[in-house]
């Protein structure tokens, strides 16, 4: 159905009602029209259209060039039987027969529907234009409105996390290498889920080689839960890697990537249970 819209909106219709497609474009036309009621809804549409909109914009004649024109019809008419029925002279005479004076009035009538094909043109073209930007505007408000919704979802998600009891929350406070560091850790054992509050976290931000990887201590020994980076605009629950027990957390700065063991001397937050 999109297929359909997408080819009503090219324009390929205005420009067949106005004459302007090359051969095999009108025979693709009116097999569309044939196939789709809705293209040939539009292309009645289109017609109804142009053929209203030449009647309210047609052109009089004026009065005299009416005059002239029915003058010169009657003048004509009666030319044609003045002719005589039975010719009398013995001798022909030869008479030269002069043009007769050729009217305007097809020029002017040709000028007139040429104008109005122009005007029709342009009219269709402007109101083309204004399809397209309301068609931008609209996907714009859906895009708009998905990411809402996505916002929404994640809100909910993480509103969810709190409202659950298996879920413990822990703050990781500062080490004397970053004493106003703050990481908040939240762990459910049951669901194995390790989340990050990216939205709550105070590091220093990291350069482009280097990650912060959170780490989990379990009977003494560190186990790698992941790497993150600690940006400014970062919001949301972050999830990690998970784990079905720890006994503490800790956050040490590593090569980009994150490594196999922590470097002690790098470590910037620290929280037990």
């Amino acid at each position: 159905m999109e297929d359909i819209r997408a080819y009503i909106e090219s324009g390929i219709l205005e420009l067949y009602v106005l004459g302007d497609v090359s051969p095999d474009e009108r025979l693709q036309v009116e097999e569309m029209a044939q196939k789709h009621p809705a293209v040939k809804a539009e292309l009645d549409e289109i017609e109804r259209s142009l053929e209203s909109y030449a009647l309210e914009n047609a052109v009089e004649p004026s009065e005299n060039l009416r005059s002239r024109v029915m003058g010169s019809i009657l003048t004509n008419f009666g030319d044609d039987n003045n002719f005589p029925e039975k010719s009398h002279s013995v001798n022909h005479k030869v008479v030269e027969l002069t043009a007769r004076k050729e009217t305007n009035f097809y020029k002017y009538a040709f000028a007139a529907s040429l104008a109005l094909l122009i005007a029709s043109t342009i009219a269709l073209v402007s109101v083309y234009s204004r399809l397209q930007q309301s068609n931008n505007q609209l996907e714009a408000i859906q895009v708009q409105n998905q990411h809402f919704s996505n916002r929404v979802n994640l809100m909910d998600k993480e509103l969810g996390i709190f409202r659950d009891p298996s879920f413990k929350l822990l703050k990781l406070q500062g080490t004397a290498k970053t004493p106003a560091s703050v990481v908040t850790v939240a762990f459910s054992a049951v669901r194995k889920k390790v989340m990050i509050d990216m939205g709550n976290v105070k590091l220093p931000e990291n350069d482009k080689d280097h990650q912060y990887q959170l780490w989990a201590l379990v009977g003494g020994k560190p186990v790698d839960l992941g790497v993150f980076d600690a940006k400014n605009d970062s919001t949301g629950m972050k999830e990690m890697k998970s784990i079905a027990l720890a006994d503490a957390f800790a956050v040490t700065l590593e090569p980009k990537g994150g490594s196999i063991n922590p470097t002690m001397d790098q470590m910037v937050v620290l929280g037990k249970f």
